[in-house]
């Protein structure tokens, strides 16, 4: 099914889905984490995956960055 797809509509739908439920789940996972144990350097890698995740999207979209 994926394979009768055309490569921009993939793209589309990865950008769309699979971006952007995958950057909720790393901040829920980070904020979760947190919670048990404090402040780490695995928390605050997943946050800063999340936010990665955010700024490809919006570079992609044609958006600005906010600052």
């Amino acid at each position: 099914m994926w394979l009768l797809l055309t490569s921009r509509l993939r793209t589309w739908l990865l950008l769309t889905v699979v971006v952007p439920l995958a950057t909720g789940l790393l901040r829920r996972a980070g904020r979760a984490l947190e919670r048990r144990t404090g402040a780490t350097s695995v928390t605050r890698a997943l946050y800063k995956a999340g936010d990665l995740g955010d700024r490809a999207r919006t570079t992609l979209r044609g958006g600005r960055r906010r600052r």
